[in-house]
């Protein structure tokens, strides 16, 4: 059984420049690991040393039982999945698969075995003649894969793989990926600023900002319950609505909307509300949360309108709500709903769920 575990890693390389601080956390057999967040959060940083590529000024990277971090990167029996996807051009694409085998000196008909069994999965059956010139960029990308799967590793480590790709082709083959880890049993650690990667590829997603962690949960939890404000913010497209508000008589104050509080939060004088634009809605009778605005932006999305009202008030707020194709409002003035159990309450003063 395979089993990868951070141990309180930290990489400072100055008193000002700390890319990873204290991280803590593990991936088991069959689980596929997404290390999600803005540029220099840390997240390459992290697989760099879970390669070894970098060390670690403190902690340990365990692989199964084993302490891994001042073994060189060769003999970690890991895989990487770079973004460039770093092929011999020279070579075609049977020996560009076969060429991390031939280093180890694997038994020719083992190393056919093992090329035929990648190259199928990964439609490249055709194509093993081939050199990477005469290849598209997704048949590239899947050669770089082919590589890792043969090694038959015990940790998978993927560095935006797919960034190099255009929407139409990361659609793609990003659906291939998740089809072909889900029948591989050891743990994929797998780098990406993308949310919609993240979201569809991962079993558990790790949340990272200024080399922190900020969540570690599956992807559904992560969206639903976000641990503070930043992962509200940062995790969901269109990005979630934030307030700051004040509260007075068990009400936060958006303008001139009385959002009514939960009991436990009743006591607070202030907070920062937040609902996704997906889960506004058009105003109903019997909505107990109103919110009237002027309607300043229209963008169609397809199957949806994402729609920008400017809040009237002392200070113009914006709310943006995603509203089906077929939504009608009468003018440019607007009335939506927030329901009650969509907000999300953080404090308004270390960003923390309330």
């Amino acid at each position: 059984m395979s089993k990868l575990e951070l141990q309180h890693l930290n990489k400072t390389y100055s008193a000002s420049v700390v890319p990873v601080k204290d991280l803590s956390l593990a991936v088991g057999d069959g689980e596929f690991l997404t290390l999600l967040g803005p540029s220099g959060c840390g997240k390459s940083t992290i697989l760099r040393m879970i390669a070894g590529l970098e060390q670690p000024t403190r902690g340990e990277v365990v692989i199964g039982d084993r302490p891994v971090t001042h073994i060189p990167p060769g003999d970690r029996n890991i895989a990487m999945v770079f973004q460039s996807y770093a092929l011999y051009p020279h070579l075609s694409v049977f020996d560009n698969i076969a060429s991390g085998l031939k280093l180890r000196r694997v038994p020719p008909e083992e190393i056919r075995q093992r090329v035929a069994s990648a190259s199928e999965a990964l439609g490249l059956g055709n194509l093993l003649d081939r050199k990477p010139g005469q290849l598209s960029g997704g048949q590239r990308q899947r050669v770089a894969l082919g590589r890792a799967l043969v090694r038959q590793p015990e940790v998978f480590l993927l560095d935006e793989p797919l960034s190099n790709l255009d929407a139409l082709l990361r659609e793609q083959v990003r659906a291939d990926l998740k089809q072909l880890f889900a029948e591989q049993q050891a743990p994929v650690v797998y780098v990406t600023h993308d949310q919609t990667e993240a979201m569809t590829l991962s079993t558990k997603v790790a949340v990272l900002n200024n080399g922190e962690l900020q969540q570690l949960a599956p992807p559904a939890e992560i969206y639903r319950h976000p641990a503070n404000r930043f992962v509200a913010g940062f995790v969901g497209s269109p990005q979630m609505n934030l307030f700051d508000l004040t509260c007075e008589n068990g009400f936060a104050l958006l303008n001139n909307a009385k959002i009514p509080l939960p009991d436990r939060l009743k006591s607070l004088s202030a907070v920062t509300l937040g609902i996704r634009p997906e889960q506004v809605r058009l105003a109903r009778t019997g909505d107990r949360t109103l919110i009237n605005g002027s309607v300043f932006l229209t963008e169609h999305l397809g199957m949806n309108n994402l729609v920008s009202i400017r809040i009237p008030g002392a200070n113009d707020r914006t709310l943006r709500a995603l509203l089906p194709m077929d939504a009608v409002w009468n003018s440019d003035e607007m009335a939506l709903a927030l329901p009650p159990e969509h907000l999300h309450w953080f404090d308004a003063e270390t960003g923390d769920r309330l």
